[in-house]
């Protein structure tokens, strides 16, 4: 696949971030695709399908003209709140991917994800599951989101792996240690999502923020206390450091993921056309050995973030 190194993400509109006006959504994502993103990314989990139809009906007049213009990724395997919430066995995915293709109104899906890994299924089920959908043209690549470098290699003695999608920002860089280096070593694209740290990274957040009773952060510790404090002030300083190179943090965040090596993507949302342009040019902004050093230096003191994702959600 050949993509825009930023893909238009659309968690956001699944209603786990609080309301939003979905016809501003839909001018987002449409603006996003005349300036130049090819690339979409989505999943049956973002509000049980609701982010799925959003992203088809605004791409429905490109998708009817000129299917093969866009990559439309989406994931499953996965059933928020029911029995079994990782569900990545044969009969699951299959349900899933039908759904998916009715949800986005689409003959295809470009490219499908496995959620999260699945404990109880074997990779070799899950994996065969995919090539079948791939041959029966149901689904044209195949990815996993949220894999470590053991899941990944698990998977890997059935069908290669083409595509891991992690969580991956200046304050969550577990990814560096063991997966990162997996992929790199074994040519899997690398999409990272949440590269501006659910809006931490944004510089639009104070000490003082209040969330929604219904956007998950107002549950996450590390929207909270003494982490989201000292992360904050790190954010203070990216700050400054960026405006000496003429952009603002969300841009220098989104900048690094992009300037690791083996990171061929960075998924960014939006719920209004204001941002697009701005993460956009983010992917212009060249970072050298120097300015990477001193961002290292400079979030040095930052609370890393690890376990669970969404950031400090069980």
């Amino acid at each position: 696949m050949a993509v825009s190194r930023i893909a238009f993400g659309t968690w956001q509109l699944g209603g786990e971030w609080g309301s939003f006006d979905e016809e501003q959504a839909i001018a987002a994502i449409r603006h996003a695709r005349e300036l130049g993103v090819d690339f979409f990314d989505t999943a049956q989990a973002y509000g049980f399908g609701k982010s799925e139809e959003v992203l088809g009906r605004a791409l429905r007049s490109e998708l009817e003209r000129d299917r093969d213009s866009l990559v439309i990724a989406t994931k499953g395997g996965i059933n928020p709140g029911g029995e079994r919430p990782r569900d990545a066995r044969r009969a699951s995915l299959r349900q899933g991917v039908t759904e998916s293709l009715r949800a986005l109104d689409v003959d295809h899906i470009d490219l499908y994800q496995v959620h999260w890994p699945d404990e109880q299924t074997p990779a070799e089920e899950t994996a065969a599951a995919l090539q079948e959908l791939v041959d029966e043209g149901k689904i044209r690549h195949v990815g996993v989101s949220n894999y470590d470098a053991a899941q990944l290699a698990d998977f890997d003695r059935t069908r290669p792996v083409e595509t891991l999608q992690p969580p991956y920002h200046l304050f969550r860089r577990g990814i560096e240690r063991e997966t990162l280096p997996y992929a790199r070593q074994h040519d899997i694209g690398v999409l990272a999502y949440s590269p501006l740290a659910s809006g931490l990274l944004t510089g639009g957040l104070r000490q003082d923020t209040t969330f929604e009773a219904d956007d998950w952060r107002s549950q996450s510790s590390a929207f909270t206390g003494e982490t989201f404090r000292r992360n904050l002030e790190v954010v203070d300083r990216l700050t400054r450091f960026a405006a000496d190179k003429g952009a603002d943090v969300s841009q220098l965040a989104i900048a690094w993921v992009l300037a690791q090596e083996g990171v061929h993507v960075a998924i960014v949302g939006a719920r209004s056309s204001r941002n697009i342009e701005k993460s956009l040019a983010a992917a212009e902004l060249r970072l050298d050995a120097e300015e990477l050093a001193e961002i290292e230096r400079i979030t040095a003191p930052g609370v890393s973030i690890e376990g669970a994702s969404p950031e400090g959600v069980a």
